[in-house]
């Protein structure tokens, strides 16, 4: 994997899982979620604890890696897709020496031309953790594939535990926030908030 860093190390502390919310972007028609768009594969997983805990937008499940760091968490698109922005859920209370405390996020094509595009420093990460994905002074970048590589965790823990990853796409023309008519926050009436 090439890894040529084209932005510094960032260092987050997160805020609580009540100030920093990913729907919330959403509901306001800015970005669009994207990750099931994508086939998502991992570096490895405990039985019962694989990508799908990832994605069923329960906070209380997780992903558990099972084997020796890098934990690598692959997301490839079937086309070009521009990403501003992931969010992931952590919860260092709960998961301690399994919780994250620095994260690789890298783009391609494919496996073999992957770029790191930043790695960032977790301080007991407790809620959403925003990574704004940028290449330059662009506010998003077209790739077909993210990696997000668990680097080493808190406590020199070996397995990693990650609770939910979003995927945010900048909408593109215009947009219409939903909260002009009222307060529809479910995903439900998300789905049909755009006419095709």
């Amino acid at each position: 994997m090439a890894s040529a860093s084209m932005d510094e190390d960032i260092s987050a502390n997160p805020l609580p899982s009540n100030e920093e919310d990913p729907l919330a972007e959403e509901r306001l028609g800015f970005v669009r979620e994207v990750g099931a768009q994508a086939v998502w594969s991992l570096s490895s997983c405990k039985p019962g604890f694989g990508v799908e805990r990832l994605r069923d937008n329960i906070m209380d499940t997780y992903w558990q890696s099972d084997g020796q760091l890098p934990h690598l968490v692959n997301i490839q698109f079937h086309k070009r897709t521009n990403i501003s922005q992931i969010y992931i859920y952590t919860d260092y209370k709960l998961d301690e020496s399994y919780t994250p405390s620095r994260i690789s996020i890298r783009s391609g094509t494919n496996f073999n031309d992957l770029q790191e595009l930043q790695v960032m420093d977790l301080t007991e990460p407790t809620g959403w953790v925003q990574i704004p994905i940028k290449d330059g002074n662009v506010k998003s970048i077209r790739t077909f594939m993210l990696q997000i590589a668990v680097i080493s965790n808190h406590q020199n823990g070996r397995d990693t535990h990650m609770r939910q990853i979003r995927i945010h796409a900048p909408v593109e023309g215009k947009h219409y926030p939903l909260e002009l008519f009222g307060k529809f926050g479910t995903v439900d009436f998300q789905k049909f908030a755009t006419i095709r």
